[in-house]
């Protein structure tokens, strides 16, 4: 693939996943689902290009939604999670058994997760009402019910892998050259 192709293909991920995080101001019930979808869009240069080029996207995108979009959380759990987690399959699935590779994702899953949210509560002053009503309860509800949503997000995105591969692909190459 041609250098602008690639470079091409990086600016539409870019701005495309951009745009999807931006519209959480007009859409706020998005909050995940927005960052998750704008992790998708890195599949295609995963794919087609290499890992390399999309942690150059990945970090182009993070660096750029922490500047720009107004709901840091959103920008956050990009950067956090949702941006690199293709790049992070591709590798687990392809070099370890397949319960080795889902118990790691996992694993990464819930420390980012924790991580995350521990620095925006004390760094941004991000305040979770369920710690109100649940106290200490509410964290493992929380993991328990975000480990349930990325088992979700895992699934889906290895079908839109496996869709894009068999139907998608030929579509793309006679544009992108």
């Amino acid at each position: 693939m041609k250098q602008s192709s690639k470079c091409a293909i990086g600016g539409i991920v870019a701005a495309l996943s951009l745009v999807m995080m931006i519209s959480v101001a007009i859409i706020p019930f998005l909050t995940y689902a927005l960052p998750a979808a704008a992790g998708i869009l890195i599949v295609l240069v995963v794919i087609e290009i290499d890992n390399k080029w999309a942690f150059g996207v990945y970090l182009t995108i993070s660096i750029l939604s922490i500047l720009l979009v107004a709901d840091k959380e959103v920008a956050v759990m990009y950067a956090a999670f949702f941006g690199y987690y293709p790049i992070v399959k591709k590798i687990f699935e392809n070099h370890l058994p397949k319960s080795v590779a889902f118990f790691l994702k996992a694993v990464l899953f819930i420390i980012t997760m924790l991580v995350s949210y521990y620095l925006m509560i004390k760094l941004m002053g991000l305040e979770i009402n369920e710690l109100e009503k649940f106290g200490m309860l509410a964290v493992p509800i929380l993991i328990g019910m975000g480990l349930v949503a990325f088992i979700f997000y895992d699934f889906v995105l290895s079908r839109l892998i496996i869709i894009y591969n068999l139907k998608w692909k030929k579509y793309f190459h006679l544009y992108f050259k």
